[in-house]
């Protein structure tokens, strides 16, 4: 099941709220980072492009490596996205698991914000943390690029979710049940980088459904995956 909602960007520029005009970095649900050296900008509405092929969205481009999107979609409500999650959420209870670091490969760590943005090298893969389950997939959460929710399913933050967006393709079907390991998604050839973050069943992200969120502010949700990450031995550095 893949959902068609926008929901923001991240990193250099981020997510963009539910139903309202994002900030460079505000999605319904998450946003990513943008590529090194790269400045800030702002970020348009969340969008709603003609459906991805689940298990394999691969972000648009043009040449210079800059996202495409339908700019002129509509995104669809949150309850269609909530609607969406709770289809597929399992609702996992605590374990005593160990998770491993899902972002190994990172070679730039860059700023805090609803999550936690960095680069990666051109398919470089996002780990499953532990067993986890993928809930649902947005195709244009910015521009064209996806996000993908995922449930934890094992260790002591069982049931939580979170997300990775924008700069991926190759990502696992909606539905599926990955082991600790697994392939999430893979780092795709062009984009705005990648976010990392908390996430909500309500189809926000759990900085924005918390302490609200504007361009560029660091929450504490995004210092809570860093934190998270850190205690992983991802070296990801202090928000």
């Amino acid at each position: 099941m893949i959902a068609a909602l926008g929901l923001g960007a991240c990193g250099a520029g981020s997510p963009v709220s539910s139903n309202q005009p994002a900030a460079a970095d505000t999605p319904v649900g998450g946003g990513a980072a943008a590529p090194t050296g790269s400045d800030p900008r702002a970020r348009p509405q969340a969008i709603e492009p003609t459906a991805g092929v689940q298990g394999g969205v691969q972000a648009g481009s043009v040449a210079g490596g800059a996202p495409v999107g339908d700019v002129n979609a509509h995104a669809p409500p949150l309850s269609q996205v909530r609607h969406e999650l709770r289809l597929e959420v399992i609702a996992a209870p605590v374990t005593n698991a160990n998770y491993i670091d899902p972002l190994r490969f990172v070679s730039v760590w860059e700023r805090t914000d609803q999550g936690v943005d960095a680069a990666m090298p051109i398919g470089a893969p996002i780990l499953a943390p532990c067993r986890v389950k993928i809930l649902a997939i947005i195709p244009g959460w910015y521009a064209g690029q996806p996000l993908v929710y995922f449930e934890l399913l094992d260790g002591p933050d069982a049931g939580k979710v979170q997300y990775v967006a924008e700069q991926i393709d190759h990502i696992a079907r909606p539905g599926s049940i990955l082991e600790q390991g697994q392939v999430v998604a893979r780092y795709a050839p062009s984009g705005t980088a990648i976010e990392y973050g908390w996430s909500t069943l309500n189809g926000v992200t759990l900085a924005r459904a918390t302490t609200g969120y504007e361009e560029g502010e660091v929450t504490p949700a995004g210092r809570s995956m860093r934190t998270w990450l850190n205690s992983l031995g991802a070296n990801a550095g202090p928000s």
